[in-house]
């Protein structure tokens, strides 16, 4: 007992004499076993999936919007069906007023910096935005007759609070609340909804233009975050009817199915667009030529557009008189078909630039329905707009000008969102990483299947890229995306997060049984409401890897990497025994390692060492099997590890 007990001290007292001062790497706060915060319960399950008591609301909404084009306004009546499967009564709702952030007086404009991405231009001091709610009833029926009653409701900032006459009740109790509202559209809300004011007429991109309820969950209750701008969306799902009269000079598309087609097109239009449907190639349905010419639409003042959306989180749609249109056939693998569309001004055509849109839309869609789910709404639409991009289930809006590879990356981001947040729905108002950058991720793997790789790029050097990830004015990603600086919020919502499931699949993981835990993820939380927790717990489970270490490191914390190559010495003095090789782990992050070695008769080859050698020690001793002097040692040949100083990771020559 007492030899093995002086061969324990003596190890550990070697382990620490060969690193010195020059670490700050502590095992023990990056290998802890108590690393989640909470057990998993009926809700949700510690294997990661919803548990078998997970319950969560919905919201069913009918909408009818009327466009004034002369005045940039929209008239409206909104009624909500709200089911509340909580095991709560609500005795009030709380509803999310996102227009009210285009107002001088609002919270987001007086947080926002001066020329910050989120400002909607210089003329903001003089809109005066934000929804006029001129009624709010509650509906029911009494003695077979339709009743309403007003309901009292107070408005802060970009919340309003209505009060409720009667709870409604747990485990499925329905109320049914009729809005009538009208609001004035900025040109440019926040990059994601305005007016492009073209030569052939002004492109309305309409998204948080309807009251939206605010989502009640079993973390915290009602999720009332203020729109502020940087922050996205929380939502709840369910079907949505939606109808919108615009003048008839206007083509009008939407999220979900048009249901009156022969109504609202032309006998020719009409014509092209079912043989779009049939269609692998891109078919005009209104031609350049046609835009300017007064029989490409209806003869009538107005009309009136009806769109159906099943199973959804939110509802938007765009109007222009100067609107190209072409679509094209999607192919889906259960055999069901679904379209793709775009629309775009005569400006912006041509193949360089939109001319390619609908081609690019056909191409996402199908690469994401094959590697991840099924695509789950009948249309695809890409709207040429002033944003540089936002996305809504069926719909995205994406910049005129951009073309070739800047128009496929903008298209193919905005229509990844289909997956996060649309069809798995993460809370984007706190945990943005879970939307920007898991679609961040995905977006690589598709531009690199796109026309055989006609935009790919080849890998960036990380190292490279380290110093901006996680230097000093670098923040965690488990910041609500509103309080990140305004120069971190592409580095720390989309690249890093993006970078971190990258380095997972490629390099720690591998893409085979990464893949089959990541669509197990998405399957399990498909219209539902995933934590971090629950990606984590998923991952972990799928892989069968405690990855705590990992989500620590990278997600949870912003601990810098640090792999050096440290002494080097031949076995007993003879290099043709062999030779031994100190590695070190000096910051508080840890990650496997990649050692590439060189001896001068040549002899090469690569050595992997997995993350567990960090589990106990700052050094970790690794014999090389060569038989002459050692020539050349590199950790991350490839550089594709975080390593934030890289000098340390090369030796050149023999120095014995």
């Amino acid at each position: 007992m007492k030899k093995h007990l002086f061969l324990i001290v003596f190890a550990i007292v070697l382990s620490f004499s060969t690193v010195g001062q020059s670490s700050v790497y502590d095992s023990h706060a990056l290998f802890q076993p108590l690393f989640y915060p909470h057990y998993g319960n009926t809700y949700r399950s510690g294997n990661g999936e919803p548990g078998p008591a997970y319950w969560q609301n919905r919201a069913d909404y009918s909408i009818s919007a009327t466009l004034n084009d002369e005045k940039n306004s929209i008239n409206a009546s909104l009624l909500l069906t709200y089911t509340n499967n909580s095991p709560h009564s609500l005795s009030f709702l709380w509803f999310q007023l996102d227009q009210n952030l285009f107002n001088p007086e609002s919270r987001g404009f007086a947080k926002l910096p001066v020329g910050g991405r989120s400002r909607y231009g210089d003329a903001a001091n003089y809109f005066k935005g934000g929804f006029s709610i001129t009624g709010i009833k509650m509906v029911q029926t009494v003695g077979g007759n339709p009743s309403e009653t007003s309901l009292v409701h107070s408005i802060t900032d970009t919340r309003m609070r209505v009060e409720l006459p009667k709870a409604v009740r747990a485990s499925g109790d329905k109320i049914m609340i009729k809005i009538d509202y009208e609001f004035t559209i900025p040109d440019y809300g926040a990059d994601r909804m305005g007016i492009l004011y073209d030569e052939d007429g002004k492109i309305f991109s309409m998204a948080q233009w309807y009251p939206r309820i605010c989502v009640f969950d079993d973390l915290q209750g009602w999720n009332t975050l203020p729109y502020l701008g940087a922050g996205e969306f929380y939502l709840e799902y369910g079907n949505f009817e939606v109808s919108i009269t615009a003048p008839s000079s206007h083509i009008v598309v939407a999220s979900g199915d048009l249901l009156n087609p022969s109504e609202v097109m032309t006998g020719e239009q009409l014509k092209r667009y079912q043989k779009a449907f049939q269609s692998d190639t891109t078919i005009l349905i209104r031609s350049k030529q046609e835009v300017k010419r007064a029989d490409s639409r209806p003869s009538k003042k107005l009309l009136t557009w009806k769109y159906k959306l099943s199973n959804a989180r939110d509802f938007a749609w765009a109007s222009s008189t100067s609107f190209i249109w072409d679509a094209a056939r999607i192919n889906l693998p259960s055999g069901k078909k679904a379209v793709a569309q775009s629309v775009y001004p005569s400006s912006v055509d041509g193949k360089k630039g939109w001319g390619r849109s609908t081609e690019y839309v056909k191409a996402s869609i199908e690469h994401y329905s094959n590697q991840w789910m099924e695509y789950p709404y009948p249309i695809a639409t890409n709207v040429a707009s002033n944003l540089g991009g936002m996305e809504y289930p069926g719909i995205v809006f994406c910049g005129a000008e951009a073309q070739q590879e800047a128009l496929w990356g903008v298209t193919d981001h905005e229509l990844g969102h289909t997956w996060f947040p649309m069809i798995v729905g993460s809370n984007e108002r706190k945990f943005g990483w879970m939307d920007e950058g898991f679609n961040t991720f995905i977006n690589e793997i598709s531009t690199r299947s796109f026309n055989k790789g006609e935009y790919a790029t080849p890998v960036e050097n990380v190292h490279d890229m380290v110093k901006y990830l996680f230097d000093d004015s670098s923040e965690t990603l488990m910041k609500i995306p509103d309080a990140l600086k305004e120069y971190n919020i592409g580095l720390m919502l989309y690249y890093k997060p993006g970078y971190a499931l990258r380095l997972l699949r490629d390099e720690i993981v591998g893409e085979r049984r990464f893949d089959s835990a990541f669509k197990k993820y998405i399957r399990d939380w498909a219209y539902k409401h995933p934590t971090p927790w629950d990606f984590f717990r998923s991952m972990e489970n799928g892989l069968g890897e405690d990855l705590s270490w990992y989500w620590k490191g990278m997600f949870i914390e912003n601990w810098r990497l640090d792999q050096g190559v440290g002494k080097v010495e031949y076995i007993e003095g003879d290099s043709s025994r062999g030779a031994v090789i100190e590695v070190h782990n000096l910051e508080r992050l840890a990650m496997p390692v990649v050692l590439e070695y060189e001896s001068d008769k040549g002899e090469k080859g690569r050595i992997r060492l997995p993350v567990e050698i960090w589990q106990n020690q700052q050094t970790h001793r690794v014999r090389l099997p060569i038989t002459s002097k050692l020539k050349r040692l590199v950790i991350d040949p490839d550089k594709v590890f975080p390593d934030y100083n890289s000098k340390n990771n090369e030796w050149m020559g023999d120095t014995q």
